[in-house]
């Protein structure tokens, strides 16, 4: 149960209402995620804005290397929403539910390539300890597998994005949608 108020859509007015209204034609349905923002439509947004720049322009990392990402973020974190929406998101892509559900559970449970084992080791260290980076370049795996410093940023704002969304998730009480894997736009 959410720790805040939320303005439902049933409720929503003006410009909130007009919001919801562009989030479900852009992504198929409203997150709760999003909801929680309710008090702050213009955060709302700024924040969709931010997603679909980060997950959803034009890069060297595949879809599917940016959602194994966020599930190793919120995996790491225990954000059980991001895990659970990212999984499906993956799913999308790999179309091989105990494939993802597996990865879901330990990235080490299934066969990745180098290519995404590095990403998802980087995804981990840089959530779980962001100081080592201050001591060691935590970014020469990824260059020994190829990887320019475009993809670098690219995975470097994805890591930073979901332990963002993590945290609000975590700290206002987010919940799992009902109907969650259907509807959404990938």
């Amino acid at each position: 149960m959410p720790r805040i108020r939320v303005i439902e859509k049933s409720e929503a007015t003006g410009r909130l209402k007009e919001i919801y209204d562009e989030l479900i034609v852009k992504r198929g349905k409203l997150a709760e995620v999003h909801t929680i923002q309710s008090l702050r439509p213009e955060s709302i947004v700024k924040h969709i804005d931010l997603y679909l720049e980060i997950m959803f322009s034009k890069s060297e990392l595949s879809r599917s290397e940016r959602e194994m990402m966020a599930v190793v973020v919120s995996k790491t974190n225990g954000c059980v929403y991001c895990q659970k929406h990212h999984t499906e998101a993956l799913n999308n892509y790999w179309k091989d539910e105990g494939k993802t559900e597996n990865f879901r559970i330990s990235y080490h449970n299934i066969q990745l390539n180098e290519k995404e084992l590095t990403l998802c080791r980087f995804a981990e260290q840089l959530t779980k300890n962001p100081e080592s980076a201050e001591k060691n370049d935590i970014t020469e795996d990824l260059k020994n597998v190829g990887l320019s410093d475009s993809a670098i940023l690219d995975a470097t704002l994805v890591i930073a994005y979901f332990n963002f969304v993590n945290r609000i998730v975590l700290a206002l009480g987010v919940e799992l949608e009902k109907d969650l894997g259907t509807g959404y736009k990938y």
